[in-house]
């Protein structure tokens, strides 16, 4: 797996460490809406997509390369030659951005405004899934899948500062702006706190009763950690202690989650056709406020906090071949059919 953006902006916002804010007005039910879909097409599987604000750009991992598209779905650009691509990181402040490329075992960088592709550097673990720029320290992480491990590179030189250990098969990951990094560990259940100064694994907490944990998403100022599991649950987790906070029903097939901090709402996607709104109250509680109808296949997500919309990858899908050995078969993909739904509110 991933999608994930600098935690820079979060770093800008947050300052010091507080006590956990207010959460903002939940939006009701009926406020959130499939809006939009935008046929984008082409060829090849996908991963996380990431978003940049600012510019108004979608970064959309399409196997060997990465779509640059119009939040209205028009190409702008591609950066080429990303074999197994699954996230890209966005480094606003050092003009960067950085993919995970899990079939080369490599990162490619790119110059964000321009989409030139400045260098390709390889991980010291096999399949990089997640990645993460850190604005805090400015280092990149891959969190490489087969090899059970993280390489952090300084993100301007590019070197490899140091290999973290992660007992296990680590998953999507989110950082505080402070310093602190977190990721799932989808085979062992538990989510790591990661020091980002000192280089190190300071903290590992079970995620149980979540079973194979993926999708994470941080409220940075309110210090909480949103993580989804396939057996449609989701934890809330104190990002300080790793205290177990709640358990929220999602649905089935989830792959992503997603925090809007101008809203308060989490967003877990739902491969099964859904998306989970989630919003905490003042006495510490995580109702679900909404689930918005999507389409099957749109298991992951990025939230854009401009405009508080959601954009989720899918396609159309074909009948599933029969079943081999009583292992269920996956549906193919219909031919030019991918495309980005965008959930918001309605005006």
């Amino acid at each position: 797996m991933p999608i994930l953006l600098s935690c820079l902006l979060a770093f800008t916002l947050a300052g010091p460490p507080q006590a956990p804010v207010p959460t903002q007005p939940a939006a009701s039910p009926t406020s959130l809406r499939l809006l939009k879909t935008l046929p984008v097409g082409g060829e090849g599987g996908w991963d996380y997509v990431a978003v940049d604000a600012e510019t108004g750009r979608l970064f959309v991992p399409r196997s060997t390369r990465v779509l640059v598209l119009s939040l209205e779905g028009k190409l702008l650009g591609e950066i080429p030659n990303t074999p197994g691509v699954h996230g890209v990181a966005l480094a606003r402040d050092l003009d960067r951005g950085y993919t995970s490329n899990g079939r080369s075992n490599s990162m490619t960088v790119f110059k964000l405004s321009t989409l030139e592709v400045l260098r390709e550097v390889k991980t010291t673990g096999e399949n990089p899934d997640a990645i993460l720029y850190d604005g805090a320290t400015r280092q990149v992480f891959t969190f490489n899948g087969r090899g059970k491990n993280a390489t952090v590179f300084d993100a301007i030189t590019l070197a490899v500062k140091a290999t973290l250990p992660m007992g296990g098969k680590p998953e999507f990951s989110a950082c505080d702006g402070r310093g602190r990094v977190f990721v799932n560990v989808e085979d062992t259940a538990e989510l790591l706190a990661i020091d980002a100064k000192a280089l190190k694994v300071e903290a590992r907490w079970s995620l149980k009763p979540l079973e194979d944990p993926t999708g994470l998403a941080m409220d940075a100022a309110g210090q909480r950690l949103f993580a989804v599991g396939r057996n449609k649950l989701m934890a809330v987790v104190d990002a300080r202690t790793g205290k177990l906070l709640a358990q929220v029903p999602i649905g089935a097939g989830c792959d992503g989650a997603a925090f809007d901090p101008g809203t308060g709402n989490a967003y877990a996607s739902n491969g099964e056709g859904s998306l989970t709104v989630i919003h905490g109250d003042d006495q510490g509680r995580f109702p679900v406020t909404a689930t918005v109808p999507t389409r099957k296949g749109a298991k992951t997500l990025v939230v854009n906090e401009k405009n508080h919309c959601v954009y989720l990858p899918t396609a159309e899908w074909g009948p599933a071949p029969e079943a081999k050995d009583g292992k269920p078969s996956r549906p193919p993909m219909l031919p030019g059919s991918f495309q980005i739904l965008i959930v918001g509110p309605i005006q």
